[in-house]
């Protein structure tokens, strides 16, 4: 027998009676077509994967050279932190605050987040920070931005160019992989099987209690 619960659609309001779909299915609020539910195959392991793939690229894309440039002999590479600090020393602070934040530091909570719910989910062990984990990770989803990054890296290379040769770094490549990881892990969480696993072991460890 198929569970039913009822959902409020949080773009029309909608007061809908939700059937669980199966792999593969989707469900859309009948009024306004918004998408509600498309449970995706093994989530949970899915993103306990890329989650820990996301943490072990994020050490060489923050720590290793990106680009580098030789000017009148000297040669110059920078790595992520670099952008950010030479914000800051162009009196340019806000800015700086914000690129550290959305390339740096939302990004690795996201994914820490990512691994702590999905690893307790896995090994199905309760904690009762669950949940505010879960709400902290969806309001980290809109900050993550290292696509928006990738972008001005983008630019500030073609303007280079013209200058000198660059040389592409290792931590550019693990910059590139870590966008597509990420991208990867937003699209495998399937948020509504991870409230429903969180609910059950809850469930599960209070009748143990």
């Amino acid at each position: 027998m198929n569970n039913t619960s009822y959902q409020a659609c949080p773009e029309c309001d909608l007061l809908i009676d939700l059937v669980q779909p199966e792999i593969g299915e989707k469900i859309h609020c009948p009024r306004c077509g918004l998408l509600l539910l498309r449970p995706r195959k093994q989530s949970i392991e899915r993103t306990f994967a890329l989650s820990i793939a996301g943490l072990i690229l994020f050490v060489p894309a923050n720590f290793l050279p990106m680009v580098g440039i030789t000017l009148l002999g000297k040669a110059n590479s920078g790595i992520l932190m670099s952008g950010v600090i030479s914000l800051f020393n162009e009196n340019m602070w806000p800015v700086s605050i914000v690129v550290f934040l959305a390339s740096i530091l939302f990004p690795l909570l996201h994914i820490s987040l990512s691994l702590l719910i999905s690893g307790h989910l896995y090994f199905n062990r309760y904690n009762r920070n669950l949940v505010s984990w879960m709400r902290w990770m969806h309001h980290l989803d809109e900050w993550v931005m290292l696509e928006v990054y990738m972008l001005s890296i983008i630019v500030a290379c073609v303007k280079l160019m013209s200058i000198s040769p660059l040389i592409l770094g290792w931590g550019l490549y693990a910059f590139i992989t870590l966008i597509f990881i990420t991208a990867l892990l937003t699209s495998s969480l399937d948020k509504e099987l991870f409230w429903q696993h969180i609910e059950q072991l809850s469930k599960d460890n209070k009748h143990a209690s």
